[in-house]
């Protein structure tokens, strides 16, 4: 197998001037990369779900779509027409559309759940993860009704190789799941490690995904996600993402149902010349829905990242709610750091909110620190040390605390091994 290029890769819904250089991005694997299955899956028996699970779950959704939209008065609004093929260009009553606003519009149209389905790192990233991981291999948790359950999915890096899996959440009403994905390289190595997720939050459920990256950095990280949420469900997110070389993550939430919400808390830390890449896009389509997507990183040495994040407030979705914050700090001069929070509205009686906060340790900050004998460059490293820290403390899982510890050791990091 030779070398693989993925192309528009965490693209942007809404493309901005491309002489930016971040609408989306290219990855180019590595040459020669055989398929793995090195993993470990630490769940009950109960927790396992039919293959089918996830699309029997968005059929049920979207027959709850089209009996209400049955109920629906038609809609006669202009911009419908506006997407036929043979509309007039000279009737002024018609609004003409972007590309992007012509795309909208037809899923409004179709207003299928399957077809509007998707997962952040977009179509080819997407496919090409499915192709390693294999159908046959696909994991599947379906936690019951009312019930709760845990689960945990170690993916290790295989030497020359592209270890990456499939996994299917698929929560029914009033369920509670939880879900950890670690990525790590305890053996030296280079190569591809990912992950494949779906999930389906059913009415009330609630799903708390959790991914870590603690990767050395001869390795590439692909973690690529699709969510679907029901009347009531919230989904909460937790990316990791502390090592690999070059990292790329992928988050797309569909809203669908009323009142449901997704929270995304990210933390990242890139060293020498480390990528991270990040694409969050949440679409609200259901009436107050809400969204949080909190990003906070350090970045050292010459290392780059670009963070996109999108909140796509649908027409229909009133009384809806997205916020989105980051806050970077820059240890090293040299690093290129790029945040794009965009927000789409066609919607009104609804709320948009975005911020980032970009630069180096507060000045009074600094100086209380320096008062106490540390010099700008500790006092700036403590803060990497405070995110490697948090991930240890929140996640009880000793892999992931061992990738943690090996990882600060590799940069350097002062850092003290948590312990129960």
């Amino acid at each position: 197998m030779g070398a693989d290029v993925l192309k528009n890769v965490n693209a942007m819904p809404a493309p901005t001037w491309h002489r930016l250089d971040m609408n989306e991005t290219t990855i180019e694997l590595p040459e020669g990369l055989e398929s793995a299955a090195q993993i470990s899956v630490e769940a009950a028996d109960e927790l396992a779900g039919e293959a089918d699970a996830f699309d029997a779950a968005v059929a049920g959704l979207q027959a709850k779509v089209d009996a209400a939209r049955a109920e629906a008065p038609a809609d006669t609004r202009a911009i419908l027409r506006a997407v036929e093929p043979d509309v007039d260009p000279a009737n002024l009553d018609i609004p003409a559309l972007s590309r992007y606003e012509h795309k909208a519009v037809r899923e409004e149209m179709a207003n299928n759940v399957a077809e509007a389905f998707e997962c952040g790192m977009g179509a080819e990233a997407t496919a090409w993860l499915a192709e390693q991981a294999g159908e046959a291999e696909r994991i599947v948790f379906a936690p019951a009704a009312g019930k709760q359950g845990t689960a945990t999915v170690h993916l290790t890096g295989v030497d020359g190789a592209a270890n990456v899996t499939a996994i299917d959440v698929v929560a029914a009403p009033g369920a509670t799941f939880d879900l950890t994905v670690a990525l790590d390289s305890p053996e030296a190595g280079t190569g591809v490690v990912g992950v494949q997720l779906r999930v389906f939050a059913g009415e009330n459920a609630h799903v708390n995904i959790t991914s870590v990256d603690t990767l050395d950095e001869q390795w590439t990280a692909l973690d690529n996600t699709g969510i679907v949420c029901d009347e009531g469900a919230f989904v909460t997110v937790r990316h990791r993402m502390l090592g690999a070389g070059k990292s790329y993550t992928g988050l797309a939430t569909d809203l669908r149902g009323d009142v449901s919400r997704v929270d995304v808390d990210t933390r990242y830390l890139a060293a020498n010349t480390d990528v991270r890449d990040f694409n969050y896009v949440v679409r609200h389509r259901g009436r107050k829905t809400q969204c949080n997507i909190d990003a906070n990183g350090a970045l050292m040495g010459q290392s780059k990242k670009v963070l996109r994040g999108t909140i796509d407030l649908v027409r229909g979705c009133k009384g809806a709610e997205g916020t989105e914050r980051e806050t970077v700090l820059l240890v090293d001069e040299r690093v290129d750091n790029k945040t794009i929070p965009v927000i789409l509205c066609d919607e009104d009686d609804v709320a948009g909110n975005h911020g980032a906060t970009i630069g180096h340790v507060a000045a009074d900050q600094l100086f209380y620190l320096k008062c106490r004998g540390l010099s700008q460059e500790a006092a700036e490293g403590l803060f990497a040390t405070a995110t490697l820290e948090e991930t240890a403390l929140t996640i009880a899982d000793e892999t992931v605390r061992a990738g943690v510890a090996r990882l600060a050791e590799r940069l350097s990091i002062p850092y003290q091994e948590v312990e129960d």
